[in-house]
């Protein structure tokens, strides 16, 4: 516990490290950062305070009580509290210091939770709905969590762990618990208690010392290779991301982000719950994969945040009820005039595209890809429709925005550029400019917990070395080609990235997902590049008529590749086939598995 005077002393630093890193923006000459009202912030809670405070009467949350009920508003005022009752809570019950694991869907109560920890109690370890009870345990253990707090459906996988001497969990706190029984403590009663703490005029809470440079969340990756490593941020990662972020994308106070990628990511976490706060806009949880249509129509949400997967789904289907229907051809020569006249200033898209529109919600502004790369032609075609849509790049490790494609200056083929006061450069760049993605800032995560050995393998003299091979282009944008541990090695030395093979598969109307991997011959001396695909059942239905064979689909595969191939050199023409009929074997992020022998089938 620092003295009153060291405390003061260690906040004023930080205060200066919010005040320079706004001198970096202000002082900006690059015409894409030109939203410079970034408000100094020094920690999260700092964040929470001053947008309750600024924000007080806005609605911050739109929640459903019960499945399929009416979108209900939860005002800044009531964050505020509820984040101060529900961390005083937990400080009086002697987790302050201590690791808590937060595990659940998108909803309000696993925000409050997560800012109640990293806000005065301890850090937080948010963990993955998708990992088996084997995984849960493991990580529960790695991270020497005192605490979960979960989902009902998580409670019987975490009361055996309570039995188990070896475990370091001592409570469970259910998020849909009515009252507190069997050993587990209802989120509610655990609420009450902590605002009724608060009337007596305890403060454990809220006078608690936030040291902004300590790590005060832990974060596990999923990676293709079935291995996870434990990433170390700190107040001061997330609040220069969030400073810094929104000056080349115009985030409002009237925003309305849609929440459907999992909260416990750092993308969504970051850019889909703190942001939006931080902006003092709102946020409208969406129920699960098969609501998004009908959610999106009830929240009318203006900002959207997903993977490549779900906008490609989203935009085939668009295309594939014009063509149904006969307006394939209507629709593409009104995208063409609309773009002619939004070049004088006239946006025709509200008469032209008003149903398409209506699809999202009727009022979205912005969708933001990120997690992986994205076919250039699906953002223009829904920018075409009159939203705008942008790729961004982060990663877990860069809490985890490291450049954004600015909503005034795009280049849909890029991932965008880095932020004022961020730096990106190219390692060891070959003669095409190819080279490994290296960033560095003040978002750079502390390290990977536990082990120095793997932290000093990726940062070296602060520069992030990202894993990923790109390039930057003349205006500093960043355009990547593939992964460097997924690039294969073709006879004649040269590199191969699978990533842009699949891309221009992904052209393909029969293409739903695919895998392009290289098979040695037999006795080593020869080569082949094989993909292998995931068919989409329904463009093989309105191509080839009910029930198409497997050798009428491969036919007509073969026609487009052979068209793919034609323009590409010959060490990178796909030589072989493999039809696939189960989806590919994926991490929890849902990215295949490039590893796994089962996928090549």
């Amino acid at each position: 516990m620092l003295t009153e005077l060291q405390y003061k002393e260690i906040k004023a630093g930080d205060m200066k490290f919010a005040m320079d890193l706004l001198a970096e923006i202000e002082a900006s000459k690059d015409p894409a950062v030109k939203y410079k009202d970034s408000r100094p912030i020094m920690d999260i809670k700092h964040m929470i305070e001053t947008s309750c405070a600024e924000f007080a009467d806005n609605a911050a949350f739109f929640v459903k009580d019960k499945k399929g009920g009416p979108y209900r508003e939860i005002k800044y005022k009531q964050l505020l509290e509820d984040m101060n009752g529900f961390g005083t809570a937990l400080a009086e019950a002697g987790f302050q210091g201590k690791r808590i694991s937060v595990i659940g869907e998108n909803n309000y109560r696993w925000a409050v939770s997560y800012l109640a920890t990293i806000c005065g109690v301890g850090v937080v370890v948010p963990l993955d709905k998708a990992l088996s009870a084997v995984e849960l345990e493991k990580f529960i253990k790695v991270a020497d969590a005192s605490c979960v707090i979960c989902d009902q459906k998580y409670v019987d996988t975490f009361s055996k762990m309570l039995k188990d001497e070896e475990s370091p969990l001592k409570c469970i706190i259910n998020m849909q618990g009515e009252k507190s029984e069997d050993g587990v403590m209802s989120w509610d009663e655990i609420l009450e208690g902590g605002k009724n703490l608060l009337k007596k005029g305890n403060r454990t809470f809220l006078d608690a010392q936030i040291i902004a440079e300590e790590m005060c969340a832990l974060l596990f990756t999923s990676g293709t290779t079935g291995t996870s490593k434990g990433v170390m941020l700190s107040h001061r990662n997330l609040v220069a991301d969030l400073m810094c972020a929104p000056t080349v994308l115009w985030v409002k106070p009237t925003d309305k982000f849609f929440s459907f990628l999992p909260i416990h990511h750092a993308y969504e976490c970051t850019c889909g719950f703190l942001m939006p706060i931080y902006k003092g806009a709102s946020i409208a949880y969406c129920e699960g994969l098969k609501y998004i249509v009908k959610n999106l129509s009830e929240a009318q949400p203006t900002f959207f945040l997903g993977v490549p997967a779900l906008f490609e789904n989203l935009y085939k289907k668009i295309w594939s009820n014009a063509k149904k229907s006969g307006k394939d051809g209507t629709l593409r020569k009104a995208m063409k005039i609309n773009n002619m006249t939004k070049k004088i200033g006239i946006d025709l898209g509200g008469i032209f595209f008003k149903d398409i529109r209506n699809l999202f919600g009727g009022k979205m502004r912005m969708i933001i890809c990120g997690g992986a790369a994205i076919n250039p032609e699906i953002l223009d075609g829904i920018t075409a429709f009159g939203i705008q849509a942008l790729q961004g790049y982060g990663l877990t490790e860069c809490a985890p925005m490291g450049a954004l494609n600015p909503d005034t200056a795009a280049k849909s083929d890029s991932l965008g550029k880095p932020f004022p006061g961020f730096a990106a450069r190219i390692d060891n760049p070959d003669e095409e400019g190819i080279g490994e993605i290296c960033l560095k800032g003040p978002n750079v995560m502390m390290g990977y917990y536990e082990r120095p050995d793997l932290t000093a393998e990726v940062i070296k003299d602060g520069w992030f070395y990202t894993g990923d091979l790109g390039y930057i282009d003349k205006d500093g944008y960043i355009h990547m080609t593939g992964r460097r541990k997924n690039v294969i090695i073709a006879k004649n030395g040269k590199n191969i990235y699978p990533e842009e093979i699949e891309y221009y598969l992904s052209t393909i109307p029969l293409v739903k997902e695919s895998m392009v991997w290289g098979r040695e011959s037999s006795n080593k001396q020869d080569f082949s590049l094989v993909a292998t695909i995931r068919i989409d059942e329904e463009a093989a239905v309105d191509l080839l008529g009910e029930n198409p064979t497997d050798a009428a689909i491969e036919a007509e595969l073969w026609k487009e590749v052979n068209d793919l191939n034609s323009s590409l050199p010959f060490f990178k023409k796909i030589k072989d086939i493999v039809l696939r009929k189960e989806d590919f074997e994926k991490n929890t992020s849902q990215k295949i598995k490039r590893f796994v022998e089962e996928n090549k089938k």
